[in-house]
């Protein structure tokens, strides 16, 4: 995401390598270039105006350390500001009220019914809820069959009236079922509709009133620009809504939106979709996103994410067996279903500081891993708990029933060598002090 403006703010930062020190003369052609980066990208003009104007004052008015760079420091400045630009500090959904009412509105392919379902399951899964889908949208009839399906698909009931065509009714309705059957939240997904269309929006006002949401979720499609950004302020002098959800974030997207919208209509962004699967919805957190559109990474997210995928239990048991040097292709094979479930491949390896830039313009395949997977399950159960125990004429048939090639078994059952006794090292501590010890007096060439 935002690798278009990386690119952009990158080259305005080079008027400031190799520079001593920070002038007005080369802080002013720098903000130049980061202006249009900025209006490239699809930000608010007065909002990239303001921006500079700030970025340009405070970095006008340092004193650069003997050992920053003038680059550095502005890179530091700049990421405060994006920071606050974007609302500084992360905001939570509200859910203290039991049950909680969550109204969602957007424009007509904004991905509301999706991201009603993916906010089901990250309430379910991350909150420890219990949700009510209700199907609010009465004008598309795949949209009562979308909502069911995601339903089905996370274990969440919805709430459908096929026989009424009146969304406030339904709302009503939904509430007093939720009421119930003891669900504490009620997320109640609603049509989408142009801003210009007097009786839609008149229509959602009334569901609103008639449910006194304690949540409007505002969601946008992100690839939308500044046009999203024209249309929450329309929707939100009407609405008055509580939070802003950025979707497929995962696209080509140019960043106007998520740098304009709190600027423009002051309300926060609460959460950004990155993918079509149900787990794919992040809170969002200014900073973080800050420093990932300066390209430095973000490495709390990517811990977060290995959490939600880590057993304690699990790992414990793994840790044992890696001290045992008994870490088998059974082992293997369930870190990589782990590491599957975190996500899409290049947008984990751009929260490595320093990596993304480096795979930006690579074409990582989600699939990658499907020939490893495809030879350790050709593997016979004895093979995979004793790797030591393939030889030649079982590597033959591995690579045969796997369809790939020999040389292809030999080096991940080399890699997979290497990383054990790897694995096994790091995990004794003795040996790490050891290695410690002999590591100044290891040659590393003339100098």
């Amino acid at each position: 995401m935002f690798e278009n403006l990386q690119d952009k703010l990158d080259r305005a930062f080079k008027v400031l390598k190799g520079q001593g020190s920070i002038t007005e003369i080369n802080v002013a052609e720098t903000m130049k270039e980061i202006r249009k980066a900025l209006l490239d990208a699809d930000v608010n003009y007065k909002t990239a105006k303001s921006f500079t104007d700030e970025v340009r004052q405070k970095a006008l008015g340092q004193n650069v350390l003997t050992s920053v760079s003038p680059g550095q420091l502005l890179t530091k400045i700049m990421n405060d500001e994006l920071a606050g630009l974007m609302g500084g500090t992360v905001t939570e959904i509200d859910l203290s009220a039991n049950p909680t009412v969550i109204l969602i509105a957007g424009l007509n392919g904004a991905g509301k019914t999706t991201f009603s379902g993916k906010l089901a399951n990250y309430l379910k899964t991350q909150k420890n809820k219990k949700p009510l889908l209700v199907a609010g949208d009465v004008y598309r009839p795949a949209a009562i069959d979308q909502l069911q399906v995601l339903g089905g698909q996370i274990g969440v009931p919805v709430y459908v009236n096929t026989e009424s065509k009146d969304p406030v009714a339904i709302a009503q309705e939904a509430i007093a079922q939720a009421r119930k059957d003891g669900n504490n939240v009620i997320i109640v997904d609603t049509a989408g509709r142009l801003a210009v269309d007097e009786a839609m929006m008149n229509e959602i006002a009334a569901v609103k009133e008639s449910t006194n949401p304690h949540e409007i979720l505002f969601v946008v499609d992100a690839m939308t620009g500044q046009d999203a950004v024209n249309t929450a302020k329309v929707f939100n002098d009407r609405l008055n809504f509580t939070g802003v959800v950025l979707t497929k974030l995962d696209g080509d997207t140019r960043g106007g939106a998520a740098l304009s919208i709190k600027s423009v209509v002051d309300k926060p962004i609460k959460f950004i979709g990155t993918g079509e699967k149900l787990d794919a919805l992040d809170v969002f957190y200014p900073d973080r996103m800050a420093s990932r559109i300066l390209g430095m990474g973000d490495v709390v997210s990517l811990v977060e994410r290995a959490q939600q995928q880590f057993d304690e239990k699990e790992a414990a048991e793994l840790q044992k067996k890696i001290r045992k040097n008994k870490f088998d292709f059974n082992d293997f094979i369930n870190q990589i279903q782990q590491i599957k479930k975190m996500g899409n491949m290049k947008d984990l390896m751009g929260m490595i500081p320093g990596v993304g830039k480096a795979v930006k313009d690579m074409d990582i395949d989600d699939n990658a891993f499907k020939p490893i997977e495809a030879i350790i399950r050709s593997m016979t159960p004895f093979e995979r708990e004793n790797p030591d125990s393939i030889d030649q004429s079982r590597r033959k048939r591995i690579a045969a029933g796997s369809g790939t090639q020999l040389q292809d078994v030999n080096k991940l059952i080399k890699q997979f060598d290497d990383m054990r006794k790897m694995m096994k090292q790091f995990s004794n501590p003795a040996a790490m002090a050891k290695m410690a010890r002999t590591m100044p007096k290891m040659p590393f060439g003339k100098r």
